[in-house]
C-alpha cells in the first residue's frame, strides 16, 4: 500500500536524519527538547481544525506523525522501543477496550462505551499494581481548563455529581461570593498581590465555571478561545479605526476608546 510504503520512508528518513552524518540538529534532539515542539504542532492542528481548511491540517498532521517518529527514533537509538512497539501498543489497546466490537460485549449507546473505557483502564492500572483511581489518565500537564473538565467528567461517571444545572450555578454564585469577601483585604490599585486566598477563591470561581459549562455540554477551552479570539478581532478593529483617522491609539481617552469599540461591536453584528 502506498500509506505503509509513505510511513516507511518517513521512518527511514529520521533514522537518516539522526545517523552519523546526518542533521547536527535532529542529532542534537531529545526527548526533552522535543516537547515544545510537540505541543506547539498540536496547537497547529488544532486551528486548523478551526480554521476548517483540510490542506493545512493535513500539513499539521504530519507535522504531530513527525513528532511521534522523531521520539520513536530516538528511544529505538538505545534500545528501550521503537515505532513499531508503539503501533503494537496502541493496536492492543483499542481491541482490549472495544470488546463490543472485538468481543461479544454488548453496549446501548456511546455514554456506555466511555463508562466500559474507563471500567477497563482502571482495571489495567490496578493489574499493574497501582493503586487505581477514578481520576487516573488525566495529564498534570494539561491546560488547566482543559484539565478541570476532564477531571469532573471522571468524577461524574462515578455518580460523584449534582443531578441538576442548579446546582452547578449555586455553586457559581457561591464562589463568587467568597471572592468578593476575599478581595475585602485587598485594594486594587495598590500595587500588592493578590492573597493566596483570594487566588484559592478566584480558582474555586473557575473550576465552578468549567462545571457549569460541563452540565450546559459546552467546552470551557473552547468557549474562552472563541471569546479571546472575538476580542481580538474587535479590539483590532478599534487600531484600525484610530489609525484610519491619523490617531495614535495610546494618546485616545478610554471613553473614546469605549465609543469606537461599541461601533465595531455594531458594525460586526450587523454583517
Amino acid at each position: 500500500m502506498a500509506a505503509d510504503r509513505s510511513f516507511q520512508e518517513l521512518v527511514d528518513i529520521m533514522a537518516r536524519l539522526r545517523a552519523d552524518g546526518g542533521c547536527p540538529w535532529d542529532r542534537e534532539q531529545t526527548h526533552t527538547t522535543l516537547k515544545r515542539y510537540l505541543l506547539e504542532e498540536a496547537y497547529e492542528t488544532l486551528e486548523a481544525i478551526d480554521a476548517r481548511d483540510d490542506e493545512a491540517l493535513c500539513a499539521e498532521l504530519g507535522d504531530v506523525l513527525l513528532q511521534v517518529v522523531f521520539h520513536a527514533q530516538i528511544a529505538d537509538e538505545t534500545g528501550r522501543f521503537t515505532i513499531d512497539d508503539i503501533c503494537r501498543a496502541i493496536v492492543d489497546k483499542l481491541i482490549r477496550r472495544h470488546p463490543h466490537v472485538f468481543s461479544d460485549i454488548e453496549v446501548e449507546d456511546a455514554d456506555a462505551v466511555v463508562t466500559n473505557w474507563e471500567r477497563i483502564k482502571r482495571a489495567e492500572r490496578s493489574g499493574g499494581g497501582e493503586t487505581p483511581s477514578a481520576l487516573d489518565g488525566v495529564p498534570a500537564q494539561f491546560p488547566a481548563l482543559l484539565r478541570a473538565q476532564r477531571i469532573q467528567e471522571k468524577a461524574s461517571r462515578v455518580g460523584f455529581d449534582w443531578d441538576e444545572l442548579s446546582g452547578p450555578l449555586g455553586k457559581m454564585r457561591e464562589e463568587l461570593s467568597e471572592v468578593e469577601q476575599a478581595m475585602q483585604s485587598w485594594q486594587p490599585g495598590s500595587g500588592e498581590p493578590a492573597s493566596a486566598e483570594l487566588e484559592e477563591e478566584f480558582g474555586d470561581l473557575l473550576f465552578a465555571l468549567v462545571n457549569a459549562a460541563r452540565f450546559l455540554k459546552l467546552t470551557p477551552e473552547d468557549a474562552l478561545r472563541r471569546s479571546v479570539d472575538k476580542f481580538e478581532r474587535r479590539f483590532r478593529g478599534v487600531e484600525t479605526a484610530f489609525a484610519d483617522q491619523g490617531v495614535e491609539l495610546r494618546s485616545a481617552s478610554l471613553e473614546e476608546m469605549d465609543r469606537v469599540w461599541e461601533k465595531v461591536k455594531e458594525e460586526e453584528r450587523s454583517r
